[in-house]
């Protein structure tokens, strides 16, 4: 972790969610993961629980963007293999014990607030991801759809590698994805 307690915290309950989800997500396990002090979290949160998994969904998010842009420049097909290859690689360094945050709070959340910070980093990598298809060469429509199919395809596969512990649909939705890219003019 880090030395700043803050984010160390907020750290935490971006890793807490992607493995456990947002139920087990508690101010006592990001405390127990974190070492930090008890009272820190008060200090740090005082909006309670919603406002640290506000923040961790935004990190995670964040933190996804900074992987898409490495895909700046390049074709569509490396960009889409690029996204895959972030999402197996969470799969694989996890032993399939971690997901996406993100999706872990969007389908157990009915705060408004923590679905609208869902909402917003889905929007965000589906725009960049069809900024940089679009730039590579996609039509701006195609883009943005293949963008919309990429990401709901990949984390699909995701939940569905988690829950049978195997690299096989993960790879099954791949392969279908990378055989559907459009053709740049």
């Amino acid at each position: 972790m880090t030395t700043d307690p803050r984010r160390s915290m907020v750290i935490g309950a971006a890793r807490l969610l992607a493995e456990r989800g947002l139920q087990e997500t508690s101010f006592s396990e990001v405390l127990k993961l974190t070492g930090a002090p008890r009272g820190s979290i008060y200090h740090h949160f005082p909006d309670g629980k919603d406002q640290l998994v506000a923040e961790a969904v935004d990190l995670a998010g964040a933190h996804a963007i900074r992987l898409i842009e490495q895909s700046a420049g390049k074709a569509p097909v490396e960009i889409v293999r690029d996204f895959i290859a972030m999402w197996r690689a969470v799969l694989v360094h996890s032993d399939f014990q971690a997901g996406c945050s993100v999706v872990a709070v969007t389908v157990a959340s009915d705060s408004p607030d923590l679905l609208a910070h869902a909402a917003n980093v889905f929007r965000a990598w589906r725009a960049r991801l069809a900024e940089l298809l679009a730039a590579a060469g996609l039509a701006p429509a195609d883009a943005d759809r293949f963008a919309a199919l990429l990401i709901a395809s990949t984390e699909g596969a995701v939940v569905m590698s988690r829950a049978e512990q195997s690299l096989d649909p993960f790879e099954l939705v791949a392969d279908q994805l990378l055989g559907q890219v459009p053709v740049t003019p």
